[in-house]
């Protein structure tokens, strides 16, 4: 995966030292398990528009986590 990650990287002019996977991947996993699989590639993907707009990456993954908790059950 970090090849994947270094490959796309360099393909949109990103640092891969920039890129937090793990905090991606669990942030994939809450929403996937507590809302539905189909919603984690997009909630990743508005987690980083959020992001690009100025956000906070480990703050926006955590807010969204919770509230994928929350619609659990």
């Amino acid at each position: 995966m970090n090849e994947w990650i270094e490959t796309a990287c360099a393909e949109l002019g990103l640092e891969p030292g920039s890129v937090d996977r793990d905090l991606v991947l669990d942030l994939a996993r809450d929403v996937a398990h507590g809302v539905a699989r189909p919603a984690a590639p997009l909630t990743a993907y508005l987690l980083g528009v959020a992001v690009g707009r100025g956000g906070d990456p480990a703050v926006l993954a955590e807010r969204l986590s919770v509230l994928a908790g929350k619609q659990e059950g």
